[in-house]
């Protein structure tokens, strides 16, 4: 593992927080360290640009730390606290102390682990009742969300074309190694078809309104059974990524939850959205939404392949979901 950067090995240290956490976890993603401290969570943005984000300048990770604490309380209000500065006091490195920011972080509730939809769905734990609040909450969150013009324009056609070639273009350098050349042809065959046999089905969508500003990365680990249901960590550093059809939304969990081979419970959130929110040409585009979504997360766990701050022993972990992701968005071809 490369070193990591001062601020990060400042923030694994007891002193830097006002509460004195006696364990602090780190977890990597490609975009973020996230500081695990007890009761709160800390997550600071990574100074990357990859192309689809770009947080390189310190304003930029201010003002999506700030796009992040917002969007995020649209579904999960009272566990995103606050934007905080991290200060330099006495030549050591403090979160919320004084002075002047040389970083910023979004300070959370930690969220109870045991009582994630991953973890629930691997101990066979989620019912068909519980996610049915979960068709609701998203049906009532949809509905509410916002729309326009602006939006809409995301669910044009060749909005929809331009996004999957972007992920053609950006998976080409793992064929043989995260996904294979024939599924790639698959799925590439199968999505161009779609689209352009279905361009009156996709007009359709942006002219009733269903293009809405939606999550964005709507899968089993960012949901939480708590005493309400938290939906959180929405995409808050690239509109174009949270500016969807709710179909395409709705697809994603539904898709998460057939990988981890709940068919039924995936049918039955399908279903009961359709019912509460009267959206039966969703079903249209349920298995090009389904691959589509599975495509990304394949794409997005090929990325941490590339990261030089993950340790080889979480690549293979990646490594092994990309793949299972590829094959999972081959089966609905």
């Amino acid at each position: 593992m490369s070193t990591l950067p001062p601020v990060v090995e400042a923030l694994l240290k007891p002193q830097a927080y006002p509460h004195k956490p006696q364990k602090i976890e780190l977890v990597q993603t490609q975009m973020s360290f996230i500081f695990l401290t007890g009761e709160y969570v800390y997550k600071v943005k990574k100074p990357v640009n990859l192309g689809y984000l770009d947080y390189t300048t310190l304003q930029k990770r201010h003002f999506f730390c700030r796009q992040e604490l917002e969007l995020n309380r649209r579904l999960c209000p009272d566990v995103y606290l606050a934007v905080i500065p991290i200060v330099e006091e006495k030549g050591e490195l403090r979160i919320e102390g004084q002075g002047k920011a040389i970083e910023y972080a979004v300070k959370m509730k930690k969220l109870p682990g045991e009582r994630m939809m991953d973890v629930l769905l691997s101990q066979g734990q989620v019912t068909p009742e519980m996610v049915a609040r979960v068709a609701e909450k998203l049906a009532d969150f949809h509905k509410k969300a916002q729309t326009n013009q602006e939006i809409g324009a995301f669910g044009k056609l060749d909005v929809i074309r331009g996004n999957c070639d972007e992920n053609f273009a950006q998976t080409e350098k793992y064929i043989g190694i995260s996904i294979t050349a024939e599924e790639y042809q698959h799925i590439r065959n199968y999505t161009d078809n779609f689209v352009d046999s279905n361009p009156s089905l996709f007009d359709k969508r942006v002219r009733e309104g269903r293009i809405r500003d939606c999550h964005g990365d709507l899968h089993a680990a960012h949901v939480c059974f708590t005493d309400d249901i938290c939906i959180y960590d929405c995409i808050e550093f690239n509109d174009r990524f949270r500016y969807c059809d709710v179909a395409s939304e709705i697809a994603f969990l539904a898709m998460d939850l057939d990988r981890y081979q709940q068919a039924g419970l995936s049918r039955h959130l399908v279903n009961t959205y359709v019912e509460l929110s009267h959206d039966e040409e969703l079903l249209k585009l349920l298995n090009f939404y389904k691959c589509y979504r599975a495509y990304v997360r394949g794409k997005v766990e090929s990325f941490k392949l590339d990261d030089p701050l993950i340790p080889r022993s979480e690549k293979a972990k990646a490594l092994e979901s990309a793949r299972s992701y590829f094959q999972l968005a081959e089966s609905y071809v």
